[in-house]
This record gives structure tokens, sequence and C-alpha cells, in this order.
């Protein structure tokens, strides 16, 4: 079963989700729409009912709760998903009641679609699984190093064999890392890792350099003890391109991207509260009057997306706190790195290698 369920994620197969939202809140895969066949409250009443006075009337609760227009809604959504998607599964939480139902009035619509065996728990127990796997894979997984502001994502979405698990975690990874983007769920973020592995089929495996957390996401263990072992490509890139990418990344795009300036301004003045304790009182506060005026600054020349001040508290942290930061990390990696230059030089490595090159390389 966990063959089938592997191969059905590796397709990018889509799925009518029919739990209630509260629980697809908590976890999903790719690929996935929660099209719920009983709302948060009505799931609660059911399961009241259920433990109160046993399975049938339970069943009887939910067929009342879910009746009429309510339940010709619910169908009439499931039914124009699967005329969009007739290649789609319907799974519930453990592959029972639920899916069973939505598949029986689907059907009785016109679309007759498979369930998914053992629900979203056989799907989140196979994925589990490809995680664990990918880790004693015999293919070399690479790091992508470099200080901050080299733009290791951007090369990595210009590469094959790369998964941005930035882009998975929707955040950065720094301390200013958070985007308007919520980040998923746990079981969401670790899902798509192991979705993004299935469909990885390259010689090699390329990933940024991270923390063991993203966020408020953590990686799985064993994939950071992996990646602490893995051999390193090193992207160097000059001070004042740094600067202007983090601009371009952290102030620009946002606002352009209709953020408004004073939420983007208490984001980073929060951010900056929280590296207070290493950056010190001192630097901090230099960093803080240099965000403020490039704000005010920003504020009033909004309409020309007048960018340059941000160059002074940017500069400010490189120096004082993520650069130092980098050096340290960086010479208990020196022995692992196989090459480092500029963007051009490490697409030209990427184009050339093979697997062989890393051979025993790889932890």
């Amino acid at each position: 079963m966990s063959d089938q369920l592997l191969a059905l994620l590796r397709r990018g197969t889509p799925f009518i989700d029919v739990r209630a939202p509260g629980e697809a809140e908590r976890g999903t895969v790719p690929g996935a729409r929660n099209m719920p066949i009983l709302d948060d409250a009505e799931r609660t009443r059911v399961g009241t009912t259920y433990k109160q006075q046993g399975q049938d009337a339970a069943i009887r609760v939910g067929h009342r709760l879910v009746s009429g227009a309510v339940r010709e809604e619910r169908v009439a959504t499931w039914a124009a998903f699967a005329a969009q998607h007739p290649d789609a599964w319907i799974f519930c939480w453990r592959g029972g009641q639920r899916s069973a139902i939505a598949a029986e009035w689907l059907a009785a619509a016109g679309h007759t679609l498979p369930r998914v065996p053992g629900g979203f728990k056989a799907l989140r127990n196979a994925l589990g699984e490809a995680l664990s796997a990918a880790c004693r894979d015999s293919r070399p997984w690479i790091i992508l190093a470099g200080r901050t502001g080299s733009g290791k994502t951007d090369f990595l979405c210009g590469v094959p064999h790369a998964i941005d698990l930035e882009g998975l975690a929707a955040h950065r990874g720094s301390a200013f890392g958070a985007t308007a983007t919520e980040q998923p769920a746990p079981v969401t973020f670790e899902n798509a890792l192991a979705t993004a592995w299935l469909k990885h089929a390259g010689p090699y495996l390329l990933l940024e350099d991270e923390s063991r957390t993203i966020g408020r996401l953590a990686l799985p263990e064993d994939w950071h003890l992996r990646m602490q072992s893995a051999p390193v490509a090193l992207l160097e890139v000059d001070a004042d391109q740094r600067r202007a990418h983090i601009v371009r990344e952290y102030v620009e795009l946002p606002l352009r991207a209709g953020v408004a300036p004073e939420a983007l301004h208490a984001r980073y003045t929060a951010a900056l509260t929280r590296i207070e304790r290493r950056l010190g009182g001192l630097r901090r506060r230099a960093v803080q009057s240099a965000l403020d005026t490039a704000f005010i600054t920003g504020i009033d020349t909004f309409g020309a997306f007048d960018t340059a001040p941000h160059t002074v508290w940017v500069d400010l942290l490189l120096r004082d706190y993520y650069d130092p930061m980098y050096d340290h990390q960086i010479e208990n990696k020196m022995r692992r790195v196989v090459i480092r230059g500029d963007a051009a030089t490490l697409r030209e490595y990427f184009r050339s290698l093979d697997s062989s090159s890393f051979k025993g390389a790889a932890a």
C-alpha cells in the first residue's frame, strides 16, 4: 500500500480532503484541497453523539446535519473539482465513513473517484517512511553555503536537482526571514519535503545551508544531521551586491507586493528585538535608528520606492551580526568545501557534475 500511495504523491495527484477544516490545518499533503463533508462544529457534534450513543446514532446525526441544500452545495463543490481533475482521489482521516459517503454521493452526481486506502493517516505514515529513506539514499547531497544576501535561494531555483527548503517552509531562515505568507503546519512542511524528495530524480541533491529550524519549523533530525556532513559549494558575492540583494528582497519586493511600510517597519523592529542579546544593546540601537530613518524616508517617497536609505541598516546588520556569525560557521565547514566562487562558477560546476564526482563523499 505504501508504494501505491507514494506513487500517487510522486506524480502530483490531486486530492479531495473531506476532513474538517481544523484537521486539515494541522496537516495536509501537496495537491490536496480541503472540501469538508462536515465542518468543525458538525464534526464535534457527530463525535459527541458517537461517544454517547454509538456509531449508528452518529451516522444518523451526520446525515441530518448534511442534508438538503447543504449536501447539494458540498457535492457540487466536489463535482466541480472532479470535473477539473478527473484523476483526483478522496481521503478522510482513516479512509472510513466520511470518504466512503463522499465517494458515494459524488458517484451519484456522475463522478467516480477512488478513495485513499487508510486515508490521511496512511499518507502521512508513507511520507514519514520516505523522509527516513531519503537519508539512506546513496546519491550525494551537496550543501549550498554563502554569506547572508548572496542570493542562495535564487541560485537554487535556477539549477536542477535542488529542493528549496525555505520555499517549502515559507520563511527565509533568519531572524528577519518571516514573510507575508504564514508558515505551514509542521506536518504539512514535512509532507511537502518528503514529496519533493519523491519527485527528485537527479544524480545528487542540492540544499541550502540551514540551521535545524527555519522560522518556527524544524527540519527532521536525520535530514539535518546528514546535511552537516555533506560536501559544500560556497557561493561568493561581494558586499555591494549582497546589500542590494537584501534591500530588494526584504524591502522593495514586499512594498511592491502591497505590504504596508508601517507593517514592514514593525516586523523588522520585532526581529531586531529578538537578536538584541547577541547583537548587543549599543549596536541594536544603531541599527534601530538607521531602520527608523529609512522607513520614514521610504514612507515619504513611497511612490518612487526610494530604498537607498535602507542600505545603511542592512550594512550595519551584515557587518555587526550576520558576517561575524557566518565567519564562525564557515570556518567549521571549510574542510567540506569542494567548490567556491561566484554564481557563474558554481553553475558551470553543477552543469559538469555527475554522481561519480562524490562517490564516498556523502554521509
